[in-house]
Formats: structure tokens, C-alpha cells, sequence
């Protein structure tokens, strides 16, 4: 018996930013679009991710500002209070803007969004949690990922970086378990805020993917801040009870008592319950979707995009890539997909550490010593300086080859994540030590930096 015709051009299963951004330049080239998506729209990134951590790291930020402001002159109360109800009602209230306006702009686009987890019957047919099937001549996999968690004894006492946004209540004394980005983004946003915060990793250095020399610094910064680093100690155990958890190290050693454990130890893909071994989708070892360089998945009309496809897992990333695909699948752009390096990055910490390109240690491995050539500036900013903190920036240059072909930036500072975009597309396009020498400098800022370093 024949398959009945398809429903639409396109069904999404995931209705975060990769697969909101692949629904609507779909819909833009003229397709006819379904989205599932049983939570928020946004994802993770809207919900539980960017948005609200850059608006907790902005207030951050805020608490620094009063404090300069008071040393400057300004009448401000020796301990200003922060109302964090208000502070998370601010945050909420910008993230159901958001909200509003995808719902806005799906049903302009002619979306179809179908409240509801989809699961693979087919490699063409998508069930919903209603029984309803929908039958697609392209799928869109876009479901996201989730916080990891350890196999450990006491894990369950544990939250994970999604539990932080349901913070009502400073959370007093937390210990945050693992070195990457968001550890740091968190402990540093934590402290700002008037908590006490340890930080409990597995590597000899927070940030492993960074450039190392950037790292010994933001570290210091943290240790100047007030933050507990506990560096190359592998979690055994949680005990304890609520309110009052402990951490056991594998060397046996205990750590004092925390109101709060977050774990922090990176993320796994949404791809298992969804039927993808029914439609004949690989995965690779961690459960990620197996992806040519055009986001096809094994089954070539079934494309994968975020952080279910596991590379570089950013939400510009997924956002450009699921826009590729489209253009490839309904825009008539046979050659179109997203070029993964030199993808500029962030990290949220205090101060920022915004990178692209190659560290130090990337650059000598690929090109060798002798053609690598290092520009550093280490610097006070104007506001710290005004005040006599000693809190410095670190900028760095990577350059290769007799030209100087600029293979790398990596900006550790106030203003870092607004400078590096700019940065970013002339590193793209190649430029060299001499290009920025011939750039004029805006005086007095931090990015005058890059294009003074000698």
C-alpha cells in the first residue's frame, strides 16, 4: 500500500534556537513548516542558558560598578542590598518578551507549532505525544542537550547549572564542581553577588580549551575575588544532607560544608527516546548525531543541527548552521554550509575572555616555533586604574608565518566580549600584524590594545 502524500516540506523536532532558525528560513524559501517543541520556546539558551546568565551577569557586573562608583565620589551605601525577587522578576520578564515574539513571528512565517515531543516512526513520519503523525519530506533535528551528571555517591544532592535559574534567594555558601565555561561563568557571577563560592575541578586549570597564559590570569583574578580554586581534584562523593552538603575528593580529602552543590560538567545530546534508531540515524559514541559537513545526518534527507550534532556546541553555531541547511535544501544552495573554524567565542566571566583562532599551544603544534610569533599587552584599564585596583587586562596576539597572518586573538578584560566581534571578521578575512599596525587607535579604550601590540 502506498505512503500517504507528506504533510509539510519540513518537520522540526526542537524548538530552541538552531531549530527555530532552520524553521524560519525554511518557511522563508517556502516551505511548509511544523515545530515541536513540548517546553519554552528559546531552548536552552532563552531559558536556562545565555539569556538569563548574561542578565545575572550583567547585575554583576552592576554590583563592581558601585563599588567604583562609591571610591569616584558617588554617595552610595557602604553595603548596598540587591533584591534578588526583583532582580530574577527582571530577568523573567525580558525572557517572556521573547517568548512573545517567536509565537509572533511562527504564526506570521506560517508555522505550524505543535506543542508536543515528537518521536521518529519513520525516517519520514513523526509521532506526537497526542498520537497524531506528521509526515515530512525533510526532518530538522534540533532537540538540544542537557547538564551531565555524575555517577557518583550523593549526586542526587546536587543541582545542575539549569537549577541556578531557579534561584529565588541568594544561595549562600555553593561549590561548583567542574572547569569549563560555565563553572567559571557561574562562580564568578555568585561571588559578584555577594556569595561565597568554591570551585572543585578535575584539570590542573580551569578552561581547558583556552589559551593557557589568559587562564593563569582570569585565575588569579578569581583567587583575588575571593574565590576558592581547588584545581586537579576529582570528585568521590557528596554527603551530607540539604543545606549542608560536603565533597569528597578521590585522594580522600573533604571539603567544608555548602548550602549548595552545582555540578557543572559539561552537557549531553537530546538524541536518545526519539526513534532515531528506527529511521536509521547514526550516533556516534556519546549519543551525538553523526553530521557531514553539510549537517546531513546517515539518512540524507534527515539533517542534524546544535548541539545534538556535538560540534562546537555555541547558539550562534546552531543559529548559522541550521540557516545553511535551509538555504541548501529549499534555497536552491547546493554548496551552502557553515565553515566551523575560527567561530569567536566568550566566555562570561569576570572580567570576559573572548577568543578566535588558534592559542599559543594550537599554533606551535600545527605551524611549529619558529614560525609563531607572540604580541601580549598587559594593561590596567582607565576605570581600574582611577580607583587603584590592580585588576590588569591581558591581551594576546597569535601570528604566524614571515608575514605575521594574524592566526589568533584572545582578549581577557573589561569590554573583551564587545571589542572581539570586529576582531573576529578581520581575522576571517586574514589580516596580519601590519593591517593592525596601519589601523588608527581609538584612544583612550582597551581595543586600542590590539592594534598597538609590538
Amino acid at each position: 500500500m502506498s505512503q500517504p502524500a507528506f504533510d509539510f516540506d519540513l518537520v522540526v523536532l526542537g524548538g530552541g534556537s538552531g531549530g527555530l532558525a532552520g524553521a524560519f528560513r525554511a518557511a522563508g524559501h517556502g516551505a511548509r513548516v511544523a515545530l515541536l517543541e513540548p517546553g519554552e520556546l528559546g531552548g536552552t539558551c532563552v531559558n536556562v542558558g545565555c539569556v538569563p546568565k548574561k542578565a545575572m551577569w550583567l547585575a554583576a557586573g552592576l554590583a563592581g560598578d558601585v563599588a567604583v562608583a562609591a571610591q569616584l565620589g558617588f554617595d552610595v551605601p557602604d553595603t548596598p542590598a540587591l533584591d534578588w525577587p526583583t532582580l530574577v522578576a527582571a530577568r523573567q520578564r525580558y525572557i517572556h518578551g521573547i517568548h512573545d515574539s517567536y509565537r509572533r513571528r511562527l504564526d506570521e512565517a506560517g508555522i505550524v507549532l505543535v506543542p508536543s515531543r515528537g518521536q521518529l516512526v519513520d525516517a519520514h513520519t513523526v509521532a506526537c505525544e497526542d498520537g497524531n503523525r506528521l509526515r515530512g519530506r525533510h526532518l530538522l533535528l534540533a532537540t538540544g542537550s542537557r547538564p551531565r551528571r555524575l555517577d557518583v555517591p550523593g549526586a542526587g544532592l546536587a543541582g545542575v547549572s539549569d537549577d541556578f535559574f531557579a534561584l529565588h534567594a541568594p544561595p549562600g555558601h555553593v561549590a561548583l564542581v567542574g572547569g569549563g565555561y560555565i563553572a567559571v561563568e557561574l562562580a564568578g557571577v555568585l561571588q559578584a553577588l555577594g556569595c561565597r563560592v568554591d570551585v572543585l575541578a578535575r584539570g590542573e586549570r580551569l578552561l581547558g580549551q583556552s589559551d593557557a597564559e589568559l587562564v593563569e590570569r582570569l585565575q588569579e583574578d578569581y583567587r583575588q575575588q575571593g574565590i576558592g580554586l581547588h584545581l586537579g581534584r576529582e570528585l568521590a562523593a557528596i554527603e551530607g544532607g540539604p543545606g549542608a552538603l560536603r565533597l569528597r575528593d578521590h585522594a580522600g580529602e573533604v571539603s567544608g560544608t555548602y548550602a549548595h552543590v552545582i555540578l557543572a560538567v559539561g552537557r549531553e545530546p537530546n538524541t536518545s527516546g526519539i526513534g532515531l534508531e528506527r529511521a536509521g540515524v547514526e550516533l556516534d559514541r556519546k549519543g551525538h548525531v553523526v553530521v557531514d559537513a553539510f549537517q546531513r545526518s546517515s539518512v540524507p534527507h534527515i539533517a542534524a543541527v546544535g548541539d545534538v550534532a556535538g560540534r562546537a556546541m555555541l547558539t550562534p553555531v546552531a543559529i548559522s548552521a541550521a540557516r545553511r541547511a535551509m538555504d541548501r535544501v529549499f534555497g536552491g544552495r547546493d554548496d551552502a554550509r557553515l565553515d566551523y573554524d575560527d567561530v569567536p567565542t566568550v566566555v562570561f566571566s569576570h572580567p570576559p575572555l573572548a577568543a578566535v583562532g588558534l592559542t599559543e599551544a594550537q599554533a606551535r603544534e600545527r605551524h611549529g616555533d619558529a614560525a609563531v610569533h607572540v604580541y601580549r599587552s598587559l594593561f590596567r584599564p582607565m576605570r581600574q586604574a582611577l580607583v587603584d585596583r590592580p585588576r590588569h587586562s591581558l591581551f594576546k596576539l597569535v601570528c604566524v608565518g614571515d608575514e605575521r597572518r594574524v592566526a589568533g586573538i584572545h582578549l581577557l578584560g573589561e569590554g573583551a566580549d564587545e571589542i572581539l566581534q570586529g576582531f573576529a571578521v578581520a581575522l576571517k578575512r586574514g589580516i596580519t600584524l601590519d593591517d593592525l599596525h596601519d589601523t588608527v587607535a581609538i584612544h583612550p579604550t582597551s581595543a586600542e590594545e590590539v592594534v598597538l601590540m609590538r
